[in-house]
C-alpha cells in the first residue's frame, strides 16, 4: 500500500478524541436523572439542586481557557489523561454522598472540571493541529461524539438507576470510563504530528521538526488580549452565551424533570433524549460538512433560529409522537452551532490559538449555561412552570441568529513575515 493511500494517523487520533469526549459529555450530562430520585430520599429542593447543575456548568466553562492554553502550549495529551481521571473520580464519589456540599464537591467541581478538559477547547487544539483540510467536517465528528454521550449515557443512566438505584449507576459509569475510555484517551491521542514526522492531514510543503513546529505555533499565537480588541471575538462570545443558555442550562438540565411532570414517564423522556442525541450526531455532522462547502455565518444564523421556534413548540408538546417530534426537531441542531463557531475562530484568529479562544468562547457558552439552568429553576419555584423559561431561551435564540450575521471572516491571526531591510545604495 502506497503513502498516498494509507490511512493518515490524523483520522486515528480523531477518533480516541471523540471516544473521550462522548464519555466526558454523555457522564458530565447525566445529573438531570438523578433530580428526583435525590430529592426522595434526601428531601432537597429543586433549586438546591439546580444550584449544584449551575455550578458544575460554570465551573466546565471556567475550565475552557485554561486546558485551552495547556493544550495550545503543552500539548493535549497530559490534558485528555488528567480529565478522564478527574471525571472517573467525580462519578464515582457521587455514589457516596450524603449531604448536599457532597453534590456540589464531586458533580459540581470534579466532574465539571474533568468534563471541561475533555470539551470544545481541546478537541479544537488536536483538530486545528492535526487537520488542514476538512477541519469542520472533523469538528462536526467530535462534537458528534459529545451529541452521541447524551445518546449513549442518559438511557444508561436511567436504566441502571432503575433497576439498582442512583448510587450504584454513578459508580458503574465512574468505573466504566476509568476501565474502558482511559487506556484509549492516553495511549493513542497525540499531540502534533510533528512528533511522528508527518504533516497535518490536508497539508502541503516540507515536514516540520518539533522544534520549528514550536517556533512557529509562538510566533503565530494570537493572545486574549489582542483577540478582545476584535468585534469579532466578542460576537462569537456572545451568541455562544446564547447557544448554552438555550441547550445545556435549559434543556439538558431541566427536560427530564419538565416532562415528568407532564405525565411523561422516566423512559418516555430519557428515549425522547436518546432521539435528541442521535440527531444530534446527525445535525453535528452535517453542520461540519456544511460549513466545508458552504461557509459558516449563514448556517449558523439558521441554526440558532430554528432553536428559538423549536423552544416554542415545546409548549405545545401533547403526547410521546410530538415529543419525539419535537426532540429530533431540536436535536438536529442543538450542537450544530459547534462546527461553524470553531471553525470561525480558527479561521480569524489560527490554528494555534483556537483552544485557549475556543476555551475563552465555550467559557461564555457555560455562564449562559449556568445562568439558565438556575434561572429556569428559579422560575419553577415563583410559577410552578417553566413555560417563561422557554419562552425567555427562546427569545434569545432568535436575537442569536441576528448577531451572527454580524461576524466578519476576516484573519487577523497570520502575521506576515518581516522583510528584510533594502540594502543601502551605492555610495548612500
Amino acid at each position: 500500500m502506497t503513502d498516498t493511500r494509507r490511512l493518515h494517523p490524523a483520522w486515528i487520533v480523531l477518533g480516541a478524541l471523540t471516544l473521550c469526549m462522548l464519555a466526558g459529555s454523555g457522564l458530565r450530562s447525566v445529573f438531570g436523572v438523578y433530580i428526583k430520585p435525590m430529592e426522595a430520599e434526601f428531601g432537597w429542593t429543586r433549586g438546591a439542586l439546580s444550584g449544584a447543575a449551575a455550578i458544575s456548568l460554570l465551573l466546565l466553562g471556567a475550565a475552557g481557557p485554561l486546558v485551552g492554553r495547556l493544550a495550545d502550549r503543552w500539548g493535549p495529551r497530559r490534558v485528555v489523561g488528567a480529565s478522564l481521571l478527574l471525571l472517573g473520580a467525580g462519578s464515582i464519589g457521587a455514589a457516596f454522598v450524603q449531604t448536599l456540599w457532597h453534590v456540589y464537591a464531586t458533580t459540581g467541581l470534579m466532574m465539571a472540571l474533568g468534563a471541561g478538559g475533555l470539551g470544545l477547547a481541546t478537541g479544537s487544539a488536536v483538530a486545528a493541529r492535526w487537520f488542514e483540510a476538512r477541519r469542520g467536517l472533523v469538528i462536526g465528528i467530535a462534537a458528534g461524539g459529545m451529541s452521541a454521550g447524551q445518546l449513549i449515557v442518559i438511557p444508561l443512566a436511567t436504566a441502571l438507576t432503575i433497576w439498582f438505584g442512583w448510587r450504584t449507576s454513578y459508580l458503574w459509569l465512574g468505573l466504566g470510563l476509568l476501565a474502558l475510555v482511559f487506556p484509549v484517551g492516553v495511549w493513542l491521542v497525540r499531540n502534533d504530528p510533528s512528533e511522528r514526522g508527518l504533516r497535518p492531514y490536508g497539508a502541503s510543503g516540507p515536514v516540520q521538526t518539533a522544534a520549528q513546529a514550536a517556533r512557529t505555533q509562538r510566533a503565530l499565537r494570537v493572545s486574549v488580549g489582542e483577540a478582545a480588541l476584535t468585534p469579532q471575538f466578542w460576537l462569537l462570545m456572545a451568541t455562544f452565551f446564547v447557544c448554552g443558555y438555550t441547550s445545556n442550562g435549559m434543556v439538558l438540565t431541566h427536560f427530564m424533570p419538565h416532562a415528568l411532570e407532564h405525565n411523561f414517564t422516566a423512559f418516555q423522556a430519557s428515549t425522547a433524549l436518546g432521539v435528541m442525541g442521535a440527531m444530534n450526531v446527525l445535525g453535528t455532522i452535517g453542520s461540519g460538512w456544511i460549513c466545508d462547502r458552504f461557509g459558516r455565518r449563514g448556517p449558523l444564523a439558521t441554526y440558532y433560529f430554528v432553536r428559538g421556534l423549536s423552544l416554542l413548540f415545546l409548549l405545545y408538546v401533547w403526547n410521546v409522537p410530538s415529543l419525539q417530534v419535537w426532540a429530533a426537531v431540536f436535536g438536529l441542531n442543538y450542537i450544530s452551532t459547534v462546527p461553524p463557531t470553531t471553525t470561525l475562530t480558527a479561521n480569524i484568529f489560527g490554528r494555534y490559538s483556537v483552544g485557549e479562544l475556543s476555551g475563552w468562547i465555550f467559557f461564555s457558552h457555560q455562564v449562559g449555561a449556568a445562568l439558565g439552568a438556575a434561572l429556569a429553576g428559579w422560575i419553577f419555584e415563583w410559577t410552578g412552570s417553566y413555560s417563561s423559561a422557554f419562552v425567555s431561551a427562546a427569545l434569545m435564540a432568535l436575537l442569536a441568529a441576528g448577531l451572527t450575521l454580524a461576524i466578519r471572516e476576516e484573519p487577523i491571526g497570520t502575521r506576515p513575515t518581516p522583510s528584510p531591510a533594502p540594502l543601502p545604495a551605492p555610495g548612500g
